[in-house]
């Protein structure tokens, strides 16, 4: 197994000449590629699937070791057949010899297939300062934290190589996002880095449509409402002769009251009778004047003759 914390003490050289010490520090070598579901071992290895990392053999752990490379170990991994390259890590050196075994995103990106030829050789690849990522499905957008979520995903990876397209895994859902530009330069390392993230619109994504400011206002339509314009009916059930509804009052009709203009801040005034008094004539003066009371007869039940 792979140790991040393991350094060697000492370099390996045939002769001295400045050729040799370039070509001696550089790994390169051709392994058969295989997906992780093909990695024989009662183990489930899905979180190589989750990374970008890939597994070698221990063989290549006893070169590197003789090698005066730097750390943490890169890769460069090319298909010669298809001109396609990218960049990994590598997460162990389990696998058996001659094989090396990559996440399926990582074959695809190769255009590789089962058993299919890739050269792997060693790199140094610069620290990573920016780097735009573009989804490929709408789908992105329903995640609430999107940065959050990449940059949990991200520290399984170990570099970025722009033109990828990588897979990550959120909520039992597989995400794909390609790697539209990274700083400062075209394949960049991750490993403990201070990294600007950005995003772009998604793939097939349709920005929704702008309605128009100004809306027309809704017409309001007055409706007379005629209160009591129902039919009644009878217990007995005799028809009932229909009356005529009755007219709508006007508005013009209704009169206002008159308002007391001798109305003074701080006074109530109580108004015991609000109907104007009929003015007194002539003749009711005179029938007061002779109106005598208590000058009536009176009459008896009693049919008797008065005493003389």
């Amino acid at each position: 197994m792979y140790n991040a914390g393991f350094v060697p003490q000492f370099s390996f050289h045939v002769y001295d000449h400045p050729m040799a010490r370039g070509f001696q520090n550089r790994f390169s070598t051709q392994y058969r590629c295989y997906s992780v579901s093909m990695l024989a071992g009662p183990n489930d290895r899905s979180d190589v699937e989750k990374g970008g990392k890939i597994i070698m053999p221990p063989s290549a752990l006893d070169q590197l070791s003789r090698l005066n490379i730097t750390y943490p170990m890169l890769f460069k991994l090319t298909n010669k057949n298809s001109d396609r390259m990218t960049h990994c890590g590598v997460l162990e050196f389990v696998a058996d010899e001659g094989i090396c075994y990559l996440p399926h995103w990582m074959m695809q990106n190769l255009l590789l297939e089962e058993g299919g030829l890739v050269q792997v050789e060693s790199v140094n690849l610069m620290v990573a300062t920016y780097s735009k990522f573009q989804p490929q499905s709408p789908d992105f957008l329903d995640i609430t934290n999107p940065k959050a979520v990449l940059e949990n995903a991200l520290r399984n990876f170990a570099c970025l190589t722009t033109g990828d397209v990588i897979a990550i895994n959120y909520n039992e859902k597989i995400y794909e996002l390609r790697v539209m530009e990274t700083k400062p330069d075209k394949a960049v390392s991750i490993i403990e880095c201070d990294m600007n993230v950005d995003f772009d619109a998604p793939l097939g994504y349709k920005e929704p449509e702008r309605r128009p400011q100004h809306q027309e206002e809704p017409t309001v339509r007055t409706r007379k409402n005629h209160a009591f314009t129902g039919s009644g009916n009878r217990l007995d059930g005799k028809t009932k002769g229909i009356e005529p509804s009755p007219v709508p009052i006007a508005p013009s009709d209704i009169k206002r009251g008159i308002p007391n203009y001798d109305f003074k801040m701080g006074r109530i005034t109580f108004i015991r009778n609000s109907r104007p008094q009929p003015k007194k004539t002539v003749e009711d003066d005179d029938a007061m004047n002779r109106f005598i009371a208590f000058s009536g007869e009176g009459q008896s039940l009693r049919k008797k003759g008065r005493k003389p």
